[in-house]
């Protein structure tokens, strides 16, 4: 998606949470800094990422309480994770935990750090591609998290993509759940499916639903 498609829609998230871009600004070029000084390649694991996702299925785990159930309803086959086959398992945030403890290592996990970090950092590890998203409220996770993972990583950014190489990407989206869809989108999967996404979950603070509603219409918009 292109960043002059994108800034219409980022301008009215800043105005309805009362966000700052400066702040999103500033979170974004700490994320290019630490990933420089990594020597961490971002066209490289675009093109990754790429390879992962053009052509085929892309299964979108979201981390809502019905995850678990959807992935035991998928039944994934443990013989089927290889690079031959035809999906590529995308984790939003926390959904790498529930789908760890299900013995399933996501292709990509789209995190802003707000999940378990640990399981982040260890499906990192294990050969997850790393989608971390700066913004102005997780500065100092990105100071802490982004040394411990690999080079196995790019970082996004709601604002304007930043480095030389593009090193911080912005391909739209707002949530980890959606941010995961426009991933999706921009890398040309045939198809696309949801697991683990409750829009209208009652059990959450009104930050959330708010955040869900977005999450709703941004998907609804591009599906």
């Amino acid at each position: 998606m292109k960043y002059s498609a994108w800034e219409p829609i980022y301008e009215e998230i800043l105005k309805d949470f009362g966000f700052e871009r400066e702040k999103d600004e500033e979170a974004a070029g700490i994320a290019y800094e630490i990933l420089r000084s990594k020597g961490n390649k971002g066209e490289d694991v675009k093109r990754e990422i790429e390879r992962l996702i053009k052509g085929k299925e892309a299964i979108i785990c979201g981390n809502a309480p019905c995850l678990e159930n959807d992935i035991r309803g998928k039944k994934f086959e443990a013989d089927t994770f290889s690079f031959s086959r035809d999906f590529v398992v995308i984790a939003a945030d926390g959904a790498t935990s529930v789908l760890l403890r299900n013995a399933i290592i996501p292709d990509i996990v789209v995190t802003d750090l707000d999940g378990n970090i640990s399981d982040i950092i260890y499906a990192n590890r294990l050969g997850s591609i790393g989608v971390v998203h700066a913004h102005g409220d997780n500065i100092e996770m990105l100071k802490k998290v982004l040394p411990s993972l690999n080079k196995n990583v790019i970082c996004t950014t709601q604002s304007k993509p930043m480095g030389q190489t593009r090193t911080v990407y912005n391909f739209g989206g707002f949530t980890d759940g959606d941010r995961c869809v426009f991933l999706a989108k921009e890398f040309g999967a045939k198809r696309i499916e949801l697991l683990g996404f409750d829009f209208d979950d009652k059990n959450v603070s009104e930050k959330k639903r708010k955040k869900l509603k977005w999450a709703k219409w941004l998907i609804g918009d591009i599906l």
